[in-house]
């Protein structure tokens, strides 16, 4: 019941969170907490009922010894030969508590210390089987000179193995999503992962090496983004405002030009990129409006009269045929070839009179960007980029941050947007998460103990995990993201529960009559079994998710690399520790319960003896 409740209180705090991070957590709190609350009533009523079935033995039935039941006798054996070895081991560490402190501290300075030295991310890049690519041709082109670098872009990808088919579209920016007739996209989708050897980032890599050629365009490739709707793209997103009032957007270019160079130049940084332009050619449209209210015409008027002649407007649908259309107004391509052509149209007066355009209208030639964004209420460039092969998510958001500092000049600062921001908002909440367990751990096993010292050794044991976590994070080359912080939360419902086998029974014999040394040595022992048992299953049932490929492959690797690293850890130290602590703990109980009673006298009755003479 301790077990069952403390894995299950574990998981109740991390079900109420919010956001991204909630998502993540409640998904998967609900279903370990209820899965094991259902293992918790099947031990209690289900299993007992199959070993009474199964577990049947004829003390009178001669069996031979087969070689399983040979393997069995030599495994205990040597199980008998090494557990007597862990008594000895408990026995001297147990009556030596300066010894259970220092390795208590070495436990806490070395899980401070990894977490120091293992990259921190939030949620990481999966392989999702599909590559984004972003073109960008100079300010100016024309869809046919989009649509040509596109076609190159797929006569490349079609020649490697792992591409399954290109899709291309022109016209349309994916990274920014403006329209425009400089701007292309194209989705690659690869192969299945059983049917080619090359991850996502490799074939960026090689796409970037044999797209090289193409010199009169910028060709971005990039992987899609892990979660939907926050950012377009994997990576950092951040804006780059420009506060300062009156502030031209040449300089907003010319500021943000400077920060992606400085951002390259970075070992950190991998595919910086800005689509912000401020050199398109274009058209300002000066408005006489003394002239055009002489001529009976609203500004309003004239303007949604031009968006309907040269943009279209949706007029109505019409069925035919069974088939439903819808009706477009336009004028014809031929009256709207050149920006010229502008004065040649004609809008309606409040008269009914036909007016040219060219009466009351004139044209500017100028340049500036196809679409200004604001971020904040400040004029903004989006960029994006991703951190190099070997650095994480977090050392990429340090890199930008510094580079920032030092580069941009007054006025000018970054805010970061997409899923980078929520990112950094949530900042050092996996720590009050973990705290939040503890302290529900901690109530919950205080009054199974009626002891508020007790629960102190299961507690006090989890930094042996939780650093054996981090180590074979780092040993494996991955980072302490949002699945490694849910293994960590489940790590410690696990090793609670190998403190709480051994506590539970050294407590127990304490109230028998033992002392708390012999207490904590026969909880240890006789605990030792089932508690390798139930780890070294649950690690070796975590292994399939340590050498995870294809589909969520960086997730399960994260999440079963940190639980079985800390399980390992947490087991093996965490015997030896675990009898220590509560050697300590319960002296400590035992001391203060001694004092806190008073003195009984009981009166000496005298007695008299008569000496006979010998």
């Amino acid at each position: 019941m301790a077990i069952t409740l403390v894995m299950s209180a574990v998981f109740v705090p991390v079900a109420f969170l919010s956001g991204p991070v909630g998502v993540f957590y409640r998904q998967f709190s609900l279903t370990l907490a209820i899965s094991i609350v259902i293992s918790g009533i099947n031990a209690l009523t289900l299993a007992p009922a199959l070993c009474a079935l199964m577990l049947k033995h004829d003390a009178n039935a001669k069996k031979k010894k087969g070689l399983l039941d040979r393997f069995f006798i030599i495994f205990n054996k040597n199980y008998d030969k090494t557990e007597r070895k862990f008594g000895n081991l408990v026995s001297k560490i147990a009556v030596r508590k300066p010894v259970t402190i220092a390795l208590l501290l070495f436990f806490f300075l070395a899980t401070w210390g990894a977490s120091a030295i293992l990259p921190t991310g939030f949620i990481p890049t999966e392989d999702q089987g599909m590559i984004y690519v972003n073109v960008t041709t100079p300010a100016g082109s024309t869809v046919e000179r989009t649509e040509k670098v596109l076609d190159e872009v797929d006569v490349v990808t079609h020649k490697i193995k792992s591409v399954e088919n290109v899709s291309t579209l022109a016209g349309y920016s994916l990274m920014s999503e403006i329209s425009g007739a400089s701007y292309g996209m194209a989705m690659i989708n690869l192969a299945p992962w059983e049917e080619r050897e090359k991850s996502v980032p490799e074939l960026i890599k090689e796409l970037q090496e044999k797209t090289k050629h193409i010199s009169d365009a910028s060709i971005e490739f990039f992987a899609p983004p892990t979660v939907p709707g926050f950012g377009n793209a994997s990576g950092f997103e951040m804006r780059l405002l420009d506060k300062n009032r009156g502030g031209s957007l040449t300089k907003t270019a010319e500021v943000g030009n400077n920060f992606l160079e400085a951002l390259r130049k970075n070992k950190v940084i991998s595919g910086a990129f800005t689509s912000f332009d401020p050199n398109f050619p274009q058209y300002v449209i000066h408005v006489d409006q003394e002239m055009a209210a002489q001529k009976g015409i609203t500004i309003d008027n004239a303007m949604s009269t031009l968006q309907t002649l040269v943009g279209s407007y949706y007029a109505t649908n019409f069925i035919r045929l069974g088939q439903m259309y819808k009706v477009m107004l336009q004028a014809y391509p031929q009256y709207r070839a050149k920006p010229e052509d502008i004065l040649q149209l004609h809008v309606k007066n409040d008269q009914g009179t036909m007016v040219p355009y060219s009466t009351f209208v004139k044209l500017e030639r100028v340049y500036g960007p196809e679409q200004i964004t604001r971020y904040n209420m400040y004029t903004s460039a989006m960029i994006t980029g991703d951190a190099r092969e070997g650095f994480s998510s977090s050392e990429a958001i340090a890199a930008v941050e510094a580079t920032a500092k030092e580069k941009l000049p007054k006025g000018f600062t970054i805010e970061w947007s997409g899923i980078t921001r929520e990112q950094i908002l949530s900042g050092n909440q996996a720590v009050f998460i973990f705290i939040i367990c503890l302290v529900f751990v901690y109530l919950l096993l205080a009054a199974q103990y009626e002891s508020f010292l007790l629960p102190l050794p299961v507690i006090l044991s989890l930094p042996t995990g939780i650093f054996g976590a981090f180590i074979a994070l780092k040993l494996c080359r991955l980072e302490n993201n949002i699945y490694s912080q849910v293994a960590l939360v489940m790590l410690i419902g696990l090793l609670g529960k190998n403190a709480i086998l051994i506590v539970e029974f050294a407590e127990l014999r304490r109230r028998e009559g033992l002392s708390v040394l012999a207490a904590a040595k026969q909880g240890a022992v006789s605990r030792l079994r089932p508690i390798l048992m139930t780890s070294f299953a649950f690690v070796a049932g975590l292994i399939p998710l340590c050498i995870a490929s294809g589909a969520g492959a960086l997730g399960n690797r994260s999440i079963g690399t940190a639980a079985a690293g800390g399980m390992l850890f947490g087991t093996v130290f965490g015997i030896v520790l675990i009898p220590g602590l509560y050697a300590v703990f319960a002296s400590i109980g035992q001391n203060k319960k001694n004092k806190n009673q008073k003195p009984v006298v009981i009166p000496h009755e005298v007695n008299h003896h008569v000496h006979e003479p010998a």
